[in-house]
């Protein structure tokens, strides 16, 4: 039963880091992102090749460097924000909205493509494995004893990633990408450089998707191209829109309805008699539907983002003597608000 629940706890934590990056680029700046599985798997991959040794099994890996953890977890995480800027620099010059979509989950398919085939690089359809459990051998953990020890870990992992987006998403920097994402001409109107800003965006969400790669290979001990079909990108936009775009509580939401609840927890019930399996083939149906209720009767999601309110730009003075106030995100002046306290870049 212990491994069961902390099974759940590490999958609540990774799927909210996960969220909290998609939500960066998504939530905040608008980029749609539907290539992000692909910067998971990066993550996954060097965390995996820099924790191994340089021969494992008669596999020759690139890095072989066998760093312990959280070195080798921040290396997956740099990896995919280095891949983020390269596919930047490609795309979001010229590309918005669908074409950009478009665009990237096409290159999610290419680099799926490349990794399933490129044996001597990440060890092709086979993928890696026998990772090293993290300080298993200095404290002397067995598996049992390891999963809730590791659990523990990502929960500590995924507090100190919540207070570092916190402090983004309030910051001038996080009230930038929210203008943005509201009126990129107008914030270009204003002075603020786009690109840099989606660039920006773009950089921490993807070291956050490395950061949730590097711990899954991590407690699983292997990855391979099928833990990353284009398709799972599409269960952390349901945690993100269930949850509720560009609040970071509500990636802690989603991340406990959707992956824990409707995806995990499944596998762990009771089979149906004559049925094996049968709960688990429906899981992601249950969440396409709840995923089609929540756009329908609450597309805002269960935490929606909060509105703060700001005196506007030569407001009318009421008869009480208070100036009018502008909602943050409302059409009249999504960007001059987020601007007033000052020039984050």
């Amino acid at each position: 039963m212990t491994y069961y629940v902390f099974t759940l706890v590490f999958f609540l934590f990774d799927y909210f880091i996960l969220a909290m990056g998609l939500n960066i680029q998504y939530g905040a700046a608008g980029i749609l992102n539907f290539a992000y599985i692909g910067f998971v798997a990066i993550g996954a991959y060097f965390t995996g090749v820099a924790s191994l040794p340089a021969n494992t099994l008669g596999q020759q890996y690139i890095l072989g460097l066998g760093l312990p953890f959280p070195l080798n977890t921040l290396i997956g995480g740099l990896a995919a924000m280095l891949l983020s800027v390269a596919v930047a620099l490609i795309t979001l010059r010229r590309l918005r909205t669908d074409y950009l979509a478009i665009v990237l989950i096409s290159m999610s398919l290419v680099l799926y493509d490349f990794c399933n085939n490129f044996v001597s690089m990440f060890n092709g359809a086979d993928g890696l494995y026998n990772v090293p459990e993290p300080f298993a051998k200095t404290l002397g953990l067995s598996v049992n004893s390891f999963i809730p020890f590791f659990a523990c870990v990502a929960g500590v992992v995924a507090l100190i990633m919540w207070f570092v987006m916190s402090r983004v998403t309030r910051a001038p920097l996080g009230r930038t990408f929210r203008a943005v994402r509201d009126d990129h001409v107008v914030a270009a109107a204003l002075g603020k450089d786009v690109f840099r800003m989606q660039l920006k965006s773009m950089m921490i969400g993807s070291f956050y998707a490395g950061i949730g790669g590097g711990l899954l290979i991590q407690f699983g001990g292997s990855f391979n191209p099928t833990a990353w079909l284009p398709g799972e990108t599409f269960v952390v936009f349901a945690v993100l829109i269930v949850g509720g775009a560009g609040n970071n509580i509500g990636m802690f939401v989603g991340a406990l309805l959707v992956e824990t609840l409707l995806i995990h927890l499944p596998a762990f019930l009771p089979e149906i008699p004559g049925h094996p399996g049968l709960i688990e083939y429906f899981d992601l149906a249950v969440v396409g539907i709840v995923l089609m209720l929540m756009l329908w009767f609450r597309p805002q999601g269960m935490v929606p983002e909060s509105v703060r309110r700001a005196a506007s730009f030569g407001a009318s003075e009421r008869p009480d003597g208070e100036a009018d106030d502008l909602e943050l995100g409302t059409p009249a002046a999504p960007a001059r608000v987020a601007f007033e306290s000052g020039d984050p870049q």
